[in-house]
């Protein structure tokens, strides 16, 4: 039995009529990290789902001449199918309409009832329709909803409450002690000093002006706050309180929350508020990156300034939009999608770098000796300094990936493909081919060329599983030495191994064009 568990979650999406490269960023992110740990040898939980109740899935369902289900039916077939175009390896779907989850969010609420965490009363104050958001006054900012910065409404109605002010101090408590479970820092910072020393208010968590959720269990005439149905599906989808499944104690607590930082407050203090009450373990870690940005704003469709991630993969391919998202935005800060960063990063990194690198290698060794690898290890200058960067370049790749520092590691593994690129133009393979004398010194370069891609396209697995599966099968490598542990072993390219079909990895984008 594998001992080694690891539970990743992205958030679960608000089934609008199109995701933008937004929500795709934390998905890849969390798909990079899934993959790297399957191949360090975890037993992988990747939950990712659709948030499909609340007023707002009413009144666009509405408007369509649709029920709230047949709307969001249509919209999650086509979430699953993005997931399916950008490669994302997830284990889990859940959806807050299945029935499993609905019957434990019910008993959920029905246990905090019970234990006198929610009572009854009446709500009264600003709430924002998109973001499904109550706010108090203090909490706007410039009288607007401080998440998205649209209008808010005022809102008094019959509800249930959850006592979130009984949890201050145990929040405060629960950051000193654990620095590392709100990442970056500056997000700890931001929930302590704007929500809860300002003063935590009892959370206001039924609705009784529309009907699209889950119903209370003793009131017919509420349903379920959405975001206390949402974040409940981190538990739900185990199979807590429910039959559907039965691997709550196997992976929870969870080991990393991702999303986006304007839900971080969701997360980092109603979330472990409500679990508290439950009595029931804590995440380890919550990670809030920032918004990718378009012309300095955030994306969303009211604003008409989405980027709709299937037609960059159809125009550029899945693997240059995993690379991009990853490589050129830092991962916690916010950052402007650019075409021209991209196009400038397929070109320069990606075919220049990697893409020139294997296709001259194999070029090489069909040239040269028809196709088959000669392991011969005639040692000579710079064969050294080549092995050391790509036998150093794994424990640094990991570290970078446990800090969830993607962009850094890819970093790092470009340094091989660089370093490998100047290989070349040092040993002159082409020069070594005019004399008989120099056959053996001219394999073990090409040896050593196709040792340094071979590691290349371990490390790059989790990043770019598409291309790295590519870069293998022109090596025509034999699977049993790509595991992630042979990255930093040299010299397990078989004697006599024989080139696969030759394929143009990424072709140059022609900026004109």
């Amino acid at each position: 039995m594998n001992d080694k568990k690891f539970y990743i979650t992205t958030p679960i999406y608000f089934p609008s009529a199109k995701l933008h490269i937004g929500h795709t960023y934390t998905t890849v992110a969390a798909d990079v990290v899934a993959r790297y740990k399957r191949l360090k040898g975890f037993d992988v939980m990747f939950l990712t789902g659709t948030d499909e109740h609340g007023q707002k899935i009413e009144t666009i369902a509405t408007d369509a001449g649709k029920t709230p289900k047949e709307y969001v039916d249509e919209i999650v077939d086509s979430i699953k199918k993005l997931w399916s175009v950008m490669n994302i390896s997830y284990d889990r779907f859940i959806r807050t309409t299945d029935d499993y989850h609905i019957e434990s969010v019910q008993k959920i609420f029905q246990e905090l009832y019970n234990k006198n965490k929610i009572y009854k009363s009446v709500y009264s104050g600003k709430y924002c329709s998109p973001c499904e958001s109550f706010w108090t006054k203090s909490q706007l900012k410039d009288g607007k909803c401080p998440d998205c910065g649209r209008e808010v409404i005022d809102a008094t109605e019959e509800a249930y409450f959850f006592k979130l002010s009984e949890y201050s101090d145990k929040l405060l408590e629960l950051y000193k002690n654990n620095p590392e479970f709100i990442q970056p820092t500056s997000r700890m910072n931001e929930m302590i000093n704007n929500f809860i020393k300002p003063g935590l208010e009892d959370l206001c968590v039924s609705r009784s002006s529309f009907k699209w959720g889950i119903p209370v269990p003793f009131d017919d005439n509420h349903v379920i706050y959405v975001w206390v149905d949402a974040l409940t599906n981190y538990i739900t989808a185990l199979g807590y309180k429910n039959n559907k499944y039965n691997d709550f104690d196997k992976y929870w607590p969870c080991d990393v929350h991702l999303m986006a930082k304007e839900i971080v407050r969701f997360h980092t203090i109603i979330w472990p508020a409500m679990l508290m009450a439950l009595d029931l373990p804590l995440p380890k870690k919550i990670f809030g990156h920032g918004w990718l940005l378009f012309d300095g704003d955030k994306m969303s469709k009211s604003k008409g300034n989405i980027i709709d991630p299937t037609i960059l993969c159809e125009k550029y391919g899945v693997d240059s939009i995993r690379y991009y998202l990853l490589r050129e935005i830092p991962f916690g800060s916010d950052n402007s999608f650019d075409n021209k960063a991209l196009i400038n990063r397929v070109n320069s990194d990606l075919a220049n770098d990697l893409g020139n690198l294997v296709s001259r290698t194999i070029s090489m060794i069909e040239k040269y000796f028809d196709g088959v690898l000669i392991k011969d290890h005639e040692s000579g200058s710079f064969d050294d300094e080549l092995k050391s960067v790509c036998l150093e370049s794994k424990k640094i790749v990991e570290e970078y990936l446990e800090n969830l520092q993607f962009s850094s590691a890819l970093t790092q593994i470009f340094k091989i493909a660089s370093r490998a690129n100047k290989y070349i133009d040092e040993t002159t393979p082409w020069v070594l081919a005019k004399s008989k004398e120099n056959k053996n010194r001219l394999a073990c370069v090409l040896y050593n060329l196709s040792e340094s891609i071979r590691i290349i396209s371990i490390l790059l697995t989790p990043f770019l599983p598409d291309t790295s599966k590519k870069i293998q099968d022109q090596i025509n490598i034999n699977n049993n030495i790509i595991n992630w542990e042979d990255s930093e072993k040299w010299g397990l390219l078989d004697k006599d191994l024989k080139t696969g079909k030759k394929e143009l990895l990424f072709p140059r984008i022609e900026v004109e064009k």
